[in-house]
């Protein structure tokens, strides 16, 4: 055998340059795994309740869900790409508005109290919801920008690009949810120590309650979503974490690519990435009309159902559509190969 006819194996780092992940949000990454841990001890020794749950709920699943969005946006933001220098700042800017508004979630759980929707006129909590809801915003538009920047540019392979394309889309469509919670109406509740509170909106459609309390009435073990009423919750975190969902789904098709023969062109797997953001995005929005009828996730209806299967039946009849469409392009990839072939000599 010729040096051109053997198999070379090249390492990674001789097929890519090295990557720098974002500091700020890899800093916040780390900051938030601790909270969440913090959060977890604190569930042990401290039983103070809001809505019938511990007053530490709230910042560990704020926690964990940024522990997965603020990682997922640092290793994206690594690529080398056009604007580069934009996406770091607009990484540094989310970086540094979820702390700040996580931090006022902590704060206000170890005061006992709401950090959503509270209406409090002390002064603690007057400014503090001021900073709050423009953080908000911030995070919202700083991801709408990194969004935007990388929408129009192929950062990596086909299948993993049209994962982040798609994923950071539906991650802005499902920040754009959480401004749909206010809309839901007023709850009267009270504070961890008996205080009456005033919430001017909550996560729960309920039916025409407008002061009733409907956070926490009847809720789901661990993530505490309604059983009692559309919860606007879930799909906004569906929305948030579909990203890190597709990039996984690349990965899985990338690996199986040397062995399942259809796999192995990227433009296929690309379309495959495509149509299950597609059948994502369907679920998400099926997710939120279940919600704003005020129907439990855990009870749905002939129509809920009806929706969910026309979403896996496109879902379904597009993954056929690929594969048929795989057998016409034949041809294999360059970035993957079956295994024991050579690669074509250098032209």
């Amino acid at each position: 055998m010729t040096t051109l006819d053997r198999p070379t194996l090249a390492p990674l780092t001789d097929l890519a340059p090295a990557r720098r992940l974002h500091r700020p949000l890899l800093a916040t990454t780390a900051a938030m795994a601790a909270l969440a841990l913090f959060s977890l001890c604190a569930m042990v020794f401290d039983d103070r309740a809001l809505l019938g749950e511990t007053v530490w709920l709230k910042p560990l699943k704020f926690a964990i869900a940024m522990v997965l969005y603020c990682g997922t946006l640092a290793w994206l933001v690594s690529f080398p790409h056009r604007g580069q220098r934009l996406t770091w700042w607009m990484g540094t800017v989310f970086a540094i508005t979820a702390v700040a508004d996580v931090g006022f979630v902590v704060v206000q759980a170890a005061r006992g109290t709401f950090s959503h929707f509270n209406t409090e006129t002390d002064a603690f909590n007057t400014i503090g919801q001021k900073v709050f809801m423009t953080g908000v915003p911030g995070l919202f538009l700083a991801n709408l920008v990194i969004a935007v920047t990388l929408s129009w540019q192929r950062v990596t392979d086909r299948p993993t690009s049209m994962a982040i394309r798609a994923g950071l889309g539906i991650a802005v469509f499902g920040m754009a949810l959480g401004y749909l919670m206010g809309y839901t109406g007023t709850q009267q509740t009270t504070d961890a120590s008996g205080r009456p509170v005033t919430l001017v909106a909550g996560h729960t459609v309920g039916h025409g309650q407008s002061d009733a309390v409907r956070d926490g009435v009847a809720t789901m073990p661990i993530t505490h979503w309604s059983t009692n009423g559309g919860d606007v919750r879930i799909a906004h975190f569906a929305g948030l974490h579909g990203i890190q969902l597709l990039i996984i789904a690349a990965i899985v098709l990338t690996r199986l690519a040397p062995t399942v023969g259809w796999l192995r062109a990227e433009r296929t797997r690309a379309r495959l990435i495509g149509v299950l953001a597609l059948g994502y995005t369907g679920l998400v929005a099926t997710l939120l009309w279940q919600a704003l009828r005020g129907q439990p996730v855990t009870s749905p209806d002939a129509e809920t159902l009806t929706a969910l299967g026309l979403v896996a039946a496109v879902t379904a009849a597009g993954i056929t559509i690929v594969y048929a469409l795989s057998g016409r392009t034949g041809g294999v990839s360059a970035a993957v190969r079956p295994r024991g072939s050579t690669p074509p000599m250098s032209r």
